[in-house]
């Protein structure tokens, strides 16, 4: 197994660390209340997602990580994070060769459906700034056996590359801090700009279930300025700002 090596991860400006076993490398650097930190750790006992769900990943298979960040935004700015989170990840993923790495709203990069990463954005106060900790979690070999215990497909990096862990950390973490540069400087509008040409469901007709365990449907048309998705219904145009997209029909009709 080829191991993270803090070492050979460069990320100015940035702590580098790595850790054998974690519980969440969230958890720790919400618990640490610093800024400018990338935490990767080789196995997290309670690596988690949206919503409480668990995040699997056996030890050399994936990429988990999270990178800390002080931001002076208002919080109500924030909701976008995960937005923004994905369009850099992706786009590292793609820069490296996985062309068609995509976005599924909000938070995963999916590949033809089958999930190949995973994103958490948890936050605190901090002081007059907001301390953002953006979790990612990426698979970067096959687990055969995780795909058989979650009864889906997953999708990995080595479908599409030759795997070195320690460069897709750091060109997906050097992505990242870019991509939060960009959105303190001008917010989400650019962001949701790019993040809608790498829309996984543009002009699908979906079903979304919403928080309140409503269930939605209608046709993706894209983000609204504050990074809800965009739902054409047979009632008009409405923006949904948390839920989870439950089933993906055939694409629609543009409009």
């Amino acid at each position: 197994m080829d191991r993270l090596d803090a070492g050979a991860i460069a990320l100015p400006g940035f702590e580098v660390r790595v850790l054998e076993r974690c519980s969440s490398t969230n958890a720790v650097l919400l618990d640490e209340r610093r800024g400018a930190v990338l935490l990767a750790a080789e196995e997290q006992t309670a690596g988690r997602g949206r919503r409480g769900r668990r995040w699997y990943s056996a030890p050399g298979n994936g990429v988990t990580f999270s990178l800390s960040s002080t931001l002076r935004q208002p919080l109500r700015e924030l909701a976008g994070l995960s937005l923004v989170a994905g369009v850099a990840v992706a786009r590292a993923l793609r820069a490296m060769g996985v062309e068609q790495a995509a976005l599924k709203w909000p938070n995963d990069v999916v590949v033809a459906e089958a999930k190949l990463g995973g994103i958490l954005v948890e936050t605190r106060g901090h002081g007059r700034e907001i301390l953002a900790v953006i979790g990612v979690g990426i698979n970067c070999r096959r687990d055969a056996a995780l795909e058989r215990r979650l009864r889906r497909p997953l999708a990995s990096l080595d479908q599409f590359i030759a795997v070195d862990r320690n460069a897709v950390l750091e060109h997906v973490a050097t992505s990242l801090a870019a991509t939060l540069e960009v959105f303190e400087r001008h917010g989400l509008e650019p962001l949701r700009r790019e993040w809608q040409t790498m829309d996984a469901h543009a002009g699908a007709r979906l079903r979304v279930r919403l928080a309140d365990g409503r269930v939605v449907s209608g046709v993706a048309r894209g983000l609204d300025a504050l990074g809800g998705l965009r739902l054409q219904t047979s009632a008009g145009l409405r923006a949904v700002r948390s839920g989870q997209v439950l089933r993906v029909h055939q694409r629609a009709r543009p409009a």
